[in-house]
């Protein structure tokens, strides 16, 4: 079971009002252009007022018949599904792009789990157009980013650029001054507080809620991905 669409129901209004559009004038469009018999008036108008959602058919024939892109209709896609839904391609086209049979495709958006190897999951990247912190999320690598994340403020960061530019597709250039800014802070954090607190309990509470965080620390410092 798939959890609700993020559907943006006011830009949905905005975009037909821009078009001149009535809500009859978009059900017409979805039922004669795109088989959606049962769409009336009605059901464009609860979209709208956010009382109801459309399926993921419904919304890419809304968007066809409001001359959009189905991301223009939604909040930020957070699952593999929403974000194929976004790009308004057919989970056929992806799984051919990306070199998997496609019930195991059908099977990883149903699941939530991706499985595919490093070439699959490059090209996944490639095809969706993901972020770095989306691809991440997507392919169940946060794990791994944060033991590597923990062990780079914990000990030489330099020596874990490379590992982190591999994981997350980015140049290394790029994570030089990120990834020393957070071991200072870390390593400023534990000395602090080991000096307040006599090297009690105190400061391990603080390294560890920063090393419970700190692929969001991480991400915060990379305000474009």
């Amino acid at each position: 079971m798939h959890p609700p669409l993020p559907f943006n129901a006011r830009a949905a209004r905005t975009l037909r009002e821009k078009l001149g559009m009535a809500p009859g004038h978009v059900a017409y469009g979805m039922r004669a252009s795109y088989g959606m018999t049962h769409i009336t008036p009605d059901h464009v108008a609860a979209w709208e007022r956010g009382v109801a959602l459309p399926t993921a058919n419904e919304l890419t024939a809304l968007a066809g018949a409001l001359w959009c892109s189905p991301s223009d209709l939604m909040g930020a896609p957070r699952t593999l599904r929403e974000h194929r839904l976004a790009r308004g391609l057919a989970a056929e086209d992806v799984a051919r792009s990306i070199g998997v049979p496609l019930d195991a495709y059908h099977r990883m958006e149903e699941t939530g789990r991706w499985t595919g190897d490093k070439r699959q999951s490059a090209a996944l990247a490639t095809v969706l157009s993901l972020p770095p912190r989306d691809f991440i999320a997507i392919t169940g690598l946060e794990d791994e980013l944060a033991r590597l994340l923990t062990e780079a403020v914990s000990t030489r960061w330099q020596a874990h650029i490379r590992p982190i530019a591999r994981l997350v597709s980015m140049e290394r250039r790029d994570l030089q001054e990120p990834l020393r800014a957070m071991h200072q802070e870390y390593q400023t954090l534990l000395a602090a507080t080991l000096s307040r607190a006599g090297g009690t309990i105190a400061s391990g509470e603080n390294g560890r809620r920063y090393i419970d965080d700190i692929v969001n620390h991480f991400w915060a410092r990379l305000p474009d991905h």
